[in-house]
């Protein structure tokens, strides 16, 4: 009675499929529109929502779409030339079909039952990646719903493994101990918020947290790290874990992992490498030096919904020592009963926080088969050669100051108005609003030393050097028009 619903079983249904595929994509197509943003503000998107999620009957499949057309074409067009505020991606068309087949498939990967052949590919997936990322062969890792995650599990093993090595202590199942208060982690000053944020929710706090100095290039110093081990050592503190950068957010600044991972040795501290952004560099046949010493972190976070091109979701964690995943190990008797591994049968869930998991190693594996390596080669590197362009081209405006060019794929610079005794912070604020407001584009904000900046983040390798100049120029031309009339004080 309900197949042709929902189910794709009969003739019916697999009919209604097609229609709502072939409506979805003309609709896609279509109706994108030919400016970066519309901008609406907030409370005009609002009211372009109809309140009733669910009404009493089924609605006409022309009325729904008409209500899908005024969502599309409000979005945010990630794949728009002046849309280059984020590390949030155009996806390839390869990423997109195959979504739609790990949609319809709906396999969990929580257990081998529900996702026997997801399941042997997500495991090959992880098994070649640690190796790429140069993990000996019992290293391992799991798919993760972002760098969030992906770091809070770096840091949650750290903890564990330190507790049980130097207290003999099981968190998993006593908590923290006392000694807790005195245990710290060390990052640079531009890591990311994360930091804090996981070690928030793993109960030490965010004054566990120590950032460690930056040099021009905001990478983390050596020499400064090596100081900060030596007062916690002083201090009887206990460090357990460094978080080393490999791509910053506003900077993509990579540290030096190599002198990192030394002093990390040395001191017999857990390494992770949050690679979220930089991690792409693996896979460029041009920058793959930058990511020298990554192969030493215990463990390193990649997200593929940056500069692979994924929808999102779309991350790895990855761990040098498969062992240490028993730390947060659970069974379940319906689930993953300890009787199965004696028996082999696969168990992804006990390596991950999650239990309920999409297929997405599927739209990997698709999007790498499409593409090959000398292709997603010259593709991450054709954004940082577009991020390049966009640095000269700001460094030829004299009314903009570049104050970071093109580490990876981002560049930092900000409007100074020719009138003296004029708010530049309130300035530059003001003009990315601007932009956005009228849909002209869509750009970044960052606050570097006290100074209010803009940013572009270049995630676009069909973007041309034409249009990246033009969009340079329209920030600029922008800026003028604003300092005309800003008061002075």
């Amino acid at each position: 009675m309900f197949e042709s619903d929902f189910l794709i079983t009969a003739p019916a249904s697999k009919d209604l499929y097609r229609e709502l595929m072939a409506r979805v994509t003309e609709l896609l197509c279509s109706c994108l529109p030919d400016h970066s943003y519309s901008g609406k503000n907030p409370s005009v998107l609002s009211a372009l929502i109809d309140p009733e999620f669910l009404p009493d009957a089924s609605a006409a499949p022309e009325a729904v779409f008409d209500k899908l057309r005024v969502i599309v074409s409000n979005s945010v067009v990630v794949s728009h030339p002046n849309t280059a505020a984020h590390l949030h991606c155009p996806p390839l068309l390869a990423a997109l079909a195959a979504e739609a087949a790990i949609s319809a498939l709906n396999q969990s990967m929580d257990s081998f039952d529900q996702a026997p052949i997801a399941t042997s590919v997500e495991q090959k997936f992880v098994q070649w990646l640690t190796a790429e990322a140069g993990f000996p062969a019992g290293g391992n890792g799991t798919l993760t719903a972002g760098g969030t995650q992906s770091n809070y599990m770096g840091l949650l093993l750290a903890r564990d493994a330190f507790l049980k090595s130097r207290f003999q202590w099981p968190a998993q199942k006593r908590g923290l101990p006392p000694e807790a208060a005195r245990m710290r982690v060390l990052c640079s000053e531009v890591a990311h918020f994360t930091v804090e944020k996981s070690a928030a929710q793993l109960g030490l706090g965010t004054d566990a947290v120590v950032r460690v100095a930056v040099d021009d290039e905001f990478r983390m110093q050596p020499e400064s790290l090596r100081t900060a081990l030596d007062d916690m050592r002083d201090k009887n503190l206990l460090p357990f874990a460094i978080v080393a950068t490999a791509g910053s957010t506003d900077f993509g600044s990579v540290d030096p992992l190599q002198d990192i991972a030394a002093l990390a040795r040395s001191a017999g501290v857990w390494l992770h490498v949050d690679a979220a952004y930089g991690g792409s560099l693996l896979f460029s046949q041009s920058h793959r030096d930058k990511l020298e010493g990554i192969a030493s972190a215990d463990s390193l976070s990649i997200d593929f919904h940056k500069l692979f091109w994924q929808p999102i979701p779309a991350s790895a964690f990855l761990l040098r020592d498969a062992r240490h995943f028993e730390l947060i190990e659970q069974h379940a008797d319906y689930l993953n009963p300890e009787a199965h591994e004696e028996q082999g049968i696969p168990n992804l869930v006990k390596n991950s926080l999650l239990t309920t998991r999409r297929f997405d190693a599927l739209k990997l594996w698709l999007s790498f088969q499409m593409l090959g390596r000398q292709k997603l080669s010259a593709m991450i590197d054709r954004t940082i050669e577009l991020a390049l362009c966009a640095a000269n081209t700001v460094g030829r405006r004299p009314e903009l100051q570049l104050i970071h060019g093109a580490s990876l794929s981002t560049v930092v610079f900000r409007y100074i108005p020719s009138r003296q005794g004029l708010d530049v912070n309130g300035l530059n604020t003001v003009l990315r609003q601007r932009l956005f407001d009228l849909g002209l584009a869509v750009i970044g904000h960052t606050r570097v030393r006290g100074q209010q900046c803009l940013k572009l983040t270049c995630m676009n390798p069909a973007v041309s050097d034409a249009q990246m100049e033009a969009l340079v120029c329209t920030i600029a031309e922008h800026g003028r028009q604003l300092e005309v009339g800003w008061p002075l004080g």
